[in-house]
């Protein structure tokens, strides 16, 4: 899922350009092809998918020149990820109807991505003999009121596979101190918005619980793979109902499981979540580019790759970011703030 237009990691990213399209690490590669890197050894290439917004299909082609253009599907507007999910679930069932699909957004890092093909291989190896749908629950490690949690009934195990664990509950972004509780219990897990289903199940699902959104795909079925497919989707998709498949799909069905995994992920949401992923000095900063010097400099977040030099002396819990002409120097603690400036 690669149509977001996050600009919480401005002056970097843009509408234009958001992060799953950036270099966020500075390691060469920008979020969407190290997700694509990381199924290298799960899935041939020929059979990634990706789904994202009619003006970022050419930075799609660009950046993933070897996946098959007909992968590529195209949204003429936003409609969260339900719509999202069901039109590419479509898509591949008509392609093969007993495909085994894996779902996750293009914007996140893992740390550990030998673990993280241990796991995405075991949920499909289980979902391929069962009706089930799997999420990957991410363990915290402090208590985040960004993200949503899992509730996982852990009293017994999947018999078909020790490590997967039926989902009591889905928890909305909770406050601080209802974060506090979920991690002094070990079932409660971050929500990482990936998914693990036969195309069979989701389809059904959708059938099920999302009758109007199942309806719209299912009535494209002879064209897709035609040319007269995106013709038809911009037309039918804006039918679609605004809703997040956790809603649409994920709080309604019986048979959901979930992995309680740890292979270093972060959904990258601010500066201050690159930050913490990062290695750091010895006191604390964080910095991506070249020629970065700082001095009395603490708990800092610099990323200024376009500069020859950047000296910064002085700062303490502060973010200090550049792109194309544009410099930006905010504390961490109000990074909030940030939409506001990149609209100004």
């Amino acid at each position: 899922m690669a149509g977001g237009i996050g600009s919480r990691f401005w002056p970097m990213s843009t509408p234009e350009r958001p992060k799953q399209f950036i270099d966020v690490l500075g390691c060469g590669r920008t979020l969407l092809q190290l997700t694509v890197d990381r199924f290298k050894n799960i899935c041939p290439l020929e059979n990634v998918w990706v789904v994202t917004s009619n003006a970022y299909s050419e930075i799609v082609k660009e950046q993933l020149p070897e996946i098959p253009e007909m992968n590529i599907l195209k949204e003429p507007c936003r409609r969260n990820t339900a719509p999202c999910i069901a039109y590419v679930s479509w898509r591949i069932k008509k392609r093969n109807p007993k495909a085994n699909v894996v779902v996750t957004p293009s914007d996140h890092i893992v740390t550990d991505v030998r673990e993280f093909e241990r796991v995405v291989c075991s949920c499909l190896d289980f979902t391929a003999e069962t009706d089930a749908i799997v999420t990957l629950g991410m363990k915290p490690n402090r208590p985040e009121t960004g993200y949503g949690y899992i509730q996982a009934d852990l009293s017994i195990s999947s018999a078909r596979n020790k490590e997967i664990f039926r989902v009591d509950s889905f928890k909305e972004k909770p406050d601080a101190v209802t974060a506090a509780r979920y991690i002094q219990k070990n079932n409660y897990f971050w929500n990482a918005g990936i998914f693990v289903w036969s195309v069979s199940t989701i389809v059904n699902a959708f059938r099920v619980y999302q009758p109007a959104i199942s309806q719209i795909f299912e009535n494209l079925l002879p064209l897709y793979g035609t040319p007269k497919e995106q013709e038809a989707i911009d037309r039918d998709f804006p039918q679609c109902e605004n809703i997040s498949v956790d809603y649409a799909i994920m709080e309604k069905v019986e048979e959901i499981f979930v992995f309680p995994a740890n292979f270093g992920w972060s959904d990258l949401g601010t500066w201050g979540s690159l930050h913490e992923h990062l290695s750091h000095d010895a006191y604390g900063n964080a910095c991506i580019g070249k020629g970065i010097s700082v001095y009395d400099t603490r708990n800092c977040m610099i990323h200024t790759t376009q500069e020859r030099r950047v000296v910064v002396q002085g700062l303490d819990g502060y973010i200090v970011a550049e792109k194309d002409g544009t410099l930006l120097i905010c504390k961490l603690t109000d990074e909030q703030r940030i939409k506001q400036f990149s609209e100004e």
